[in-house]
């Protein structure tokens, strides 16, 4: 029996092996820019697709190694449906509770979190959004369901293990359980 893959996955997977492609024939990395201006095309070939309700609208974030001053500097890129690309700033949040999400992360983000505060922003994030929307799936912690975290800085990206992530979750619903609207953001 075979199991069709999500077409997010399939572009994932598309993607990745045209970025593999054009590294082959070019004999270097496609730039951050370029890679985001190829999935904007990926996105557009998809157009037909997406009027018949299959859409991907994928939020893509990396670091822009050839950037010049500071060291490479993060940046994340939203689309729509038709494939336009917009540059985002600091963070960003997709997908039907994303309006909750981001206004979570608006409250917490500041530009010098540490990794350990950062997954704790975005866990509390995700529980908003899955407060307040029924079509975001939240974690569950009696079976044991949490989010997929990862971490990418000028080293590379870093999927955290989920015990770390099962005890970031775990901490947060236990706060939630004392202040269901959760970390209140600091006036100065």
């Amino acid at each position: 029996q075979t199991c069709a893959l999500p077409i997010s996955v399939e572009l994932v997977r598309l993607f990745q092996v045209e970025l593999e492609h054009y590294e082959k024939i070019e004999g270097t990395t496609l730039s951050l820019d370029g890679k985001a201006n190829r999935l904007s095309m990926l996105l557009r070939n998809n157009l037909a697709m997406a009027m018949q309700g299959l859409a991907v609208i994928p939020l893509f974030a990396g670091y822009d190694l050839e950037a010049e001053g500071p060291p490479a500097a993060g940046r994340i890129f939203s689309y729509d449906v038709t494939g336009g690309r917009y540059e985002e700033h600091s963070f960003h949040s997709v997908g039907s509770g994303s309006v909750f999400a981001r206004g979570a992360l608006k409250k917490l983000y500041r530009d010098d979190l540490s990794e350990a505060d950062a997954v704790l922003a975005v866990i509390h994030a995700l529980y908003d959004a899955a407060d307040d929307d029924s079509a975001t799936g939240g974690p569950d912690v009696t079976r044991r369901i949490y989010p997929v975290v990862a971490s990418v800085t000028s080293d590379g990206f870093r999927r955290l293990p989920e015990s770390d992530v099962a005890s970031t979750t775990e901490q947060v619903v236990q706060e939630r359980m004392a202040n269901p609207n959760g970390h209140q953001a600091p006036l100065r």
